[in-house]
């Protein structure tokens, strides 16, 4: 009888490491902080009359968010597999979260995996735009991060925006093609499609060469009083890029790789319908635009060369062009472009860890005297008139 319970305990364990064996959850993280310093600082954040002075500062986060988070898995049989994703973003430099107090802001989902067809997946989530263009540029998910995102993230390659109550289809590849769609309900009864979202996209990859394209529609209406703050597109946690109507983004990107080398480039549009406000200084404040719409297109050149395994150089270069047309709501239209540099270093002390320096040299012409259209990159304070340069030292590691 002793011997019985000892085989049926030793079976039992047996047993449970092979369950465990068929699933896990992963603990991952990024820490990302520097010290800033950036010329013509507006003295008075949020105003545009304000005199500018040179800054120093640190910030978290110039080129990745710092953030921690659960990933995890669990076979099911068949090739199918449960899925899920718990991400949070904090700043380092006090200890604070990101994504207005969200305790999981930068994404949260669980979904199912099927080997055979791809996947898919509920909850606050990512649109194509990030999924299949973004890693064709600097910006984003590339090597330049958020110091080198295009003015105002207007098309949302940086990722700043994220759409609630989604369910979204990622496609596994065929023969280098993948597809996506998703839908971002709106969540207001008897008005199905206020605040409601839905986004397209599809990538190629052949050998060194990939291709992306991506298309957002986020449907709001632009009056004031019947705001769904819940809807697709937060609005108390400043995930939104724009306030006003409907907002489409569009944009397409290639990219050749030659060793861990990179060149890439990227054309990107957007257009606010009845807009508002523009996302700016780290948040997106209502009153600064008011018009019939804000359009926007952007076109970068990019360029990484590992200079040795431990060690590479970076660069872009965007130029942004825009069209506000504010003169049925009393505001002055304009036709501001944007020329925007960026260059990099950055040294790997090992595989997780690196050292990194990055400057950014932007101007602005066009903007008819309006201060939303000063220079701004980033969420760094804007300039007081229409040129800026901002450079990070700082360092990163993952976990």
């Amino acid at each position: 009888m002793v011997k019985i319970r000892y085989i049926a305990a030793a079976c039992a364990m047996v047993a449970a490491g092979a369950a465990h064996a068929q699933s896990s959850v992963t603990l991952f993280g990024l820490i990302d902080t520097g010290i800033v310093y950036q010329n013509n600082a507006r003295v008075t954040p949020g105003s545009a009359t304000s005199p500018g002075a040179s800054s120093w500062s640190m910030q978290s986060g110039n080129i990745f968010t710092s953030r921690w988070g659960l990933r995890g898995t669990e076979d099911l049989g068949g090739g199918l597999s449960a899925v899920f994703w718990l991400e949070n973003g904090f700043n380092v430099d006090n200890g604070t979260l990101k994504n207005g107090g969200d305790l999981f802001g930068r994404q949260a989902w669980v979904g199912l995996h099927s080997n055979q067809y791809g996947t898919v997946t509920l909850g606050r989530q990512y649109d194509f735009m990030v999924d299949f263009v973004a890693p064709m540029s600097a910006t984003g998910s590339g090597f330049g991060g958020n110091l080198a995102s295009h003015v105002f993230d207007n098309d949302n390659l940086n990722n700043d925006m994220r759409l609630n109550n989604s369910i979204k289809f990622s496609s596994v590849s065929y023969d280098g093609i993948k597809v996506g769609a998703m839908y971002a309900f709106s969540g207001e009864a008897g008005n199905f499609s206020n605040n409601g979202a839905y986004s397209l996209g599809a990538s190629y990859a052949y050998g060194p060469f990939k291709l992306g394209a991506a298309y957002l529609q986020i449907n709001r209406t632009a009056q004031p009083d019947l705001a769904n703050a819940t809807g697709a597109v937060s609005t108390g946690d400043g995930d939104e890029l724009t306030t006003g109507g409907s907002q489409q983004i569009f944009g397409a990107g290639a990219q050749y790789s030659f060793g861990a080398s990179t060149i890439g480039a990227v054309w990107t549009h957007s257009v606010t319908y009845n807009i508002t406000g523009v996302f700016q200084d780290g948040s997106t404040s209502t009153g600064a635009l008011a018009g019939e719409s804000m359009k926007f297109d952007n076109f970068e050149l990019n360029g990484r060369y590992f200079v040795r395994p431990d060690f590479s150089l970076g660069a872009s270069y965007t130029y942004t062009t825009g069209q506000f047309s504010g003169a049925s709501k009393g505001f002055t239209s304009a036709s501001p472009h944007w020329n925007q540099i960026m260059a990099q270093a950055d040294y790997f002390l090992s595989p997780r860890t690196d050292i990194y320096i990055e400057g950014v040299y932007q101007k602005v012409s066009g903007g008819n005297g309006n201060g939303a259209f000063d220079a701004s990159i980033f969420t760094l304070d804007p300039a007081a008139g229409d040129e800026q340069v901002a450079v990070a030292i700082g360092m990163k590691h993952r976990f």
